[in-house]
C-alpha cells in the first residue's frame, strides 16, 4: 500500500459511495485509476465489505449491554460450541474471546431493559458451555468508531 491507497482507504471508511470523480479529486489520481486501485484492494482484501450504518437509536435500540460471559470449562469444543451459537443470534453484535476474568465479551444491543432480560433469558444463559455472565449496561455512547486508522 502506498500513499495512494491510504488516501482512498479513508476517504471510503468515511463515506463507502464516493464517485470515482470525487476519489480522483481529492487524491490527485484519474478516476480510472482510482477505481483500479479500489477493485485491487478489494481482491487484495484490504477492503473487506461495503456496509450501511443503520443509526441504533432510531432503530429503536438504544441500549448497550456488554456482558461477559465465563464458560464452564476451556475445552476446544466448548470454545468453539459457544461461538458457533453467538453468530446464530443477531442482538449479539460482537463478540471477543478475552484473557482475564471471563471468557468472552460480547455486546448486546437491544430496545430497553425489558427486552435485555428477554435476551438473556432466552438466549445468553442457553448457549452451550455458559456457567456465568454479567451484564453492565451502557449509559451513553461517547465514541463509536468503524473506520481503522491507517
Amino acid at each position: 500500500m502506498d500513499e495512494f491507497d491510504i488516501a482512498i482507504l479513508n476517504i471510503l471508511q468515511e463515506d463507502g459511495q464516493t464517485p470515482f470523480t470525487n476519489l480522483s479529486d481529492a487524491i490527485g489520481l484519474s478516476p480510472s485509476a482510482c477505481h483500479k486501485r479500489v477493485k485491487d484492494l478489494r481482491q487484495a482484501g484490504m477492503i473487506a465489505q461495503h456496509v450501511v450504518i443503520v443509526d441504533e437509536r432510531k432503530a429503536g435500540l438504544e441500549t448497550s449491554v456488554f456482558v461477559q460471559a465465563t464458560l464452564k470449562n476451556q475445552q476446544q469444543a466448548t470454545l468453539t460450541a459457544f461461538e458457533k451459537a453467538v453468530t446464530r443470534h443477531r442482538e449479539i453484535m460482537e463478540c471477543y474471546l478475552m484473557a482475564g476474568l471471563s471468557d468472552y465479551l460480547l455486546r448486546i444491543l437491544c430496545r430497553d431493559g425489558a427486552d435485555y432480560e428477554r435476551i438473556h433469558a432466552e438466549i445468553l444463559t442457553r448457549l452451550p458451555g455458559v456457567d456465568r455472565v454479567i451484564s453492565s449496561f451502557s449509559i451513553r455512547k461517547v465514541l463509536r468508531r468503524t473506520a481503522v486508522p491507517l
